[in-house]
């Protein structure tokens, strides 16, 4: 796998919001972050997209998806470092890969299919589309989200990725992470105490 696209080795748990454009990963991105006094690896596409956008008045094309994919993960392995105890993902080269996917015919470059594959993650919180649809330079198809949660909904059973589903108000979303999140550190605790108990 291509060293750049590769996830570095951490003691952290990490979970990843995950599902289509405008379903409120972002927000509970940081709320989350925020409850467990930790940081959040923000999606890069976001940021390199709107340059582009802004200097060139284009979207994003099928040689972007490489690069948007190694500047999410340098931003990943770079706060795993400044995470205490949980790294909240607001994506990961999975999404990226469904993207690829959705938008450029079943396309997906080689080593970003691979990367997404073998990158891992303990918890996915995929979000559902009752959300209101924001509009922004970058958004499109408001009409296909149906079609765009199952994409991402097919990808994580075909990868048999453990998953949550978030639906209902921001509250609602934020009160079961964190519930599921919690469960992840107590088993960890339970895990680290019984691997210390064999040394």
């Amino acid at each position: 796998m291509e060293k750049e696209l590769r996830q570095q080795a951490a003691n952290l748990i990490k979970v990843v919001l995950f599902g289509p454009e405008s379903t409120g990963k972002t927000t509970l991105s940081g709320q989350l972050a925020r409850h467990y006094n930790t940081v959040w690896a923000p999606e890069f596409a976001r940021e390199y997209l709107q340059k582009k956008w802004n200097n060139e008045r284009k979207t994003c094309e099928n040689s972007d998806i490489l690069p948007i994919a190694k500047g999410q993960m340098e931003i990943e392995n770079r706060l795993a470092k400044k995470a205490d105890k949980v790294l909240i993902c607001d994506t990961d080269l999975l999404e990226t890969k469904v993207y690829s996917e959705e938008y450029y015919g079943g396309f997906v470059d080689p080593k970003l299919d691979e990367a997404a594959i073998e990158n891992r993650y303990d918890l996915y919180f995929l979000t559902y589309i009752d959300t209101p649809w924001e509009e922004d330079d970058l958004r499109d198809r408001p009409e296909l989200r149906i079609e765009m949660f199952n994409a991402f909904e097919n990808a994580l059973k075909k990868y048999h990725r453990p998953y949550i589903l978030l639906q209902g108000t921001k509250e609602t979303r934020l009160n079961t992470a964190i519930k599921a999140i919690d469960e992840l550190i107590k088993n960890s605790h339970n895990l680290s105490s019984f691997s210390e108990s064999l040394h």
